[in-house]
């Protein structure tokens, strides 16, 4: 039987994982999507992601995608696969695409968002999903720095590591912060992201709405070309990977 390929729209709260890739010996995202696979299609199944996810980040739109020779309907295999996956990932869509889609480099954005809970009492309820900044945050300042990171730059002085990255050149197409109550959100799309990019760059930002930077600061670090120059990086359980997008008809 010719094998098919699939993707899947995939959730997850990643706080107890170590990212979403593979790795021996330690619970990965990865790891429990082709545990799953492998119960439900007894075959040995390989995953490819849209982005590699860090250890305790989340995800509302995780794009994976992987070749199967099994007959089952794209229906069967989302209710299956949600009763033999744990309950903090779950695939909330599939789709029949291509012989050659690739989830990660047909990619045309990633949308991520960092979440802040900007008040002066912790929420229990949001220790998982919301960095907690006791002190009032000036979202018109943070915003105003948020010009210097659109269009197409070398990104650099956001990254934590470059792993031997020779391209640290990306184009931004948004970044934005806006609060609805207590709440306030950092948005930012992107072809790509280098890592620790978003941390990185809301760790300046909170800075700057802090008044412990100011613009002219933020401006020269963003165009330094300097590696690791802005941060500090914020702890990864604010940070969600909300959307992957890609050409329209991708999904058929």
């Amino acid at each position: 039987m010719d094998a098919k390929k699939i993707a899947f729209i995939v959730e997850y709260e990643g706080t107890r994982y170590h990212g979403f890739q593979t790795q021996a010996a330690l619970p990965t995202v990865q790891g429990e999507i082709e545990r799953a696979l492998g119960r439900l299609t007894g075959e040995r199944i390989r995953i490819a992601c849209a982005s590699r996810t860090d250890q305790g980040v989340h995800a509302r739109g995780q794009v994976v995608g992987f070749y199967t020779t099994s007959p089952l309907p794209l229906e069967t295999f989302i209710r299956a696969l949600n009763h033999y996956l744990p309950q903090d990932i779950a695939v909330s869509k599939a789709f029949r695409v291509a012989q050659d889609f690739d989830v990660r480099r047909d990619a045309l954005s990633r949308e991520y968002c960092y979440y802040l809970l900007n008040s002066s009492t912790p929420s229990p309820l949001l220790r998982r999903s919301a960095y907690f900044v006791p002190k009032p945050l000036d979202i018109e300042a943070m915003n105003e720095a948020c010009r210097d990171l659109l269009g197409k730059h070398d990104f650099a002085p956001f990254a934590s590591s470059l792993d031997g990255r020779r391209n640290t050149v990306r184009t931004v197409f948004r970044a934005e912060v806006a609060r609805e109550g207590d709440l306030v959100t950092f948005s930012m799309v992107a072809n790509s992201f280098l890592p620790h990019q978003v941390r990185n760059t809301i760790g300046a930002l909170v800075k700057v709405g802090l008044g412990k930077s100011d613009m002219g600061t933020f401006h020269q670090i963003a165009r330094s070309k300097s590696p690791g120059l802005a941060g500090p990086a914020l702890p990864p359980h604010g940070l969600f990977l909300i959307k992957v997008n890609y050409p329209d008809g991708a999904f058929g």
